[in-house]
């Protein structure tokens, strides 16, 4: 496994350079600027991780070899997401997405550029409810579950906390508007009280009118569904500042070290949920990535390597790269029956399906595709202590 492994940190080197024709490219389309810049780098060097465990395996459709092409999505620009997806798929010929990562606009290359070019996605990270009933072709797929199950988690945290009333500012775009309504159905049906619902945009230098409103509102927790990077951050760090708030529960997009190293040392208690899985799949995704060099613990890496993983495994099934006929194959792979497959055992994986055999792949987040191809999830419910995430307990 180590020699598999080494040298996964310049994957994309690696993985680069002239083309040919035994090259199949992936689009690896993440918001390497943006609001959540931070967290991408290591989502895709973890899709990448498990590109070039595929490429070391040479059991991939005959020899073919995978190669990242990476484009920038912003995370909150959709034009210049769609024209980034659009030269992926013209200019550089690639037979597959993994991304986009912001739900905004996820939904924008999906519907303007994914379905009109006949071209499969699979996200590691578009969270938003409204992406279970989007028009799809059959072409769309996430492996980090709908904010509908994440609204219910945080509110069932709050109501293990005996925390009966909050105040609530989201990002002012799908993902916050989507976690926002989520959470707010599910707190408020469960007996809490929400004082106040206030949008926030991201990158502003002064959120001080924000924070007052909700102060003036009330509450006894701000509940944040921002992101780390940008808005999310600039709320929690006004409302230290003027002792608005003290305590704060966080959605999944606040999940960051960046944020840790900023103003971590002032939110002792503060507490969140992110999806996350546990056991063996989650452990050898553990060790893959300390024998690489990638930050496997920041959000969103496991989802990416399975993402990646998944599309691979599909068109080694459909024994085709083109999207129009391994799409229907994601599932398969994805879910019973089959031999269970776990990070490290991809090149195990591919030759069980060259020789007819099926995979169950389980991955680092324990997959499982339900419905229209999303992940069933689990979270990881966290507290901050010492300016660190840790562990409560999982939901």
């Amino acid at each position: 496994m180590k020699k598999m492994m080494m040298m996964a940190t310049a994957a994309t080197a690696l993985m680069a350079g002239s083309a040919s024709a035994e090259d199949v490219k992936i689009g690896v389309i993440l918001g390497y600027t943006g609001p959540i810049e931070s967290l991408t780098p290591h989502m895709a060097e973890s899709a990448e991780l498990a590109m070039n465990e595929i490429n070391e395996s040479g059991a991939f459709m005959d020899g073919m070899t995978l190669v990242s092409e990476r484009a920038d999505s912003t995370c909150i620009d959709s034009s210049a997401a769609t024209a980034a997806a659009e030269r992926l798929i013209t200019s550089d010929g690639i037979k597959g997405i993994m991304g986009a990562d912001c739900s905004g606009v996820t939904g924008a290359i999906l519907s303007n550029v994914a379905v009109p070019n006949g071209m499969v996605m699979i996200s590691p990270s578009a969270t938003s409810p409204g992406l279970s009933t989007a028009e799809d072709n059959g072409l769309f797929f996430r492996t980090a579950p709908s904010d509908a199950r994440q609204g219910e988690v945080l509110a069932d945290i709050l109501t293990s906390r005996d925390i009966s009333e909050v105040a609530v500012t989201y990002t002012n775009n799908d993902y916050g508007k989507g976690l926002s309504d989520s959470f707010v159905s599910s707190f408020e049906e469960a007996g809490g009280t929400v004082t106040l619902v206030s949008p926030h945009e991201d990158n502003k230098a002064d959120y001080s009118a924000e924070v007052g409103a909700l102060a003036s509102a009330g509450g006894d927790v701000l509940v944040v569904l921002g992101y780390a990077d940008s808005g999310g951050k600039g709320m929690i760090r006004a409302a230290l500042d003027t002792g608005a708030f003290d305590t704060f529960m966080m959605g999944d997009g606040m999940y960051g070290d960046a944020i840790m190293a900023d103003v971590g040392a002032y939110m002792t208690g503060s507490f969140g949920a992110v999806p996350w899985s546990s056991g063996p799949g989650t452990e050898a995704f553990a060790e893959i990535t300390k024998e690489a060099g990638v930050n496997g613990d920041s959000s969103f890496t496991r989802e990416s390597y399975d993402a990646a993983a998944l599309i691979a495994l599909a068109m080694q099934s459909a024994g085709s790269v083109e999207p129009g006929e391994y799409k229907t194959h994601v599932m398969d792979v994805a879910n019973e029956p089959g031999e269970k497959i776990y990070p490290g055992e991809l090149g195990k994986a591919l030759e069980i399906i060259a020789d007819g055999g099926e995979v169950n792949y389980e991955g680092a987040t324990n997959v499982e595709l339900i419905g229209p191809g999303e992940a069933a999830g689990t979270y990881r419910e966290y507290v901050i202590e010492d300016a660190d995430f840790k562990t409560v307990k999982f939901h």
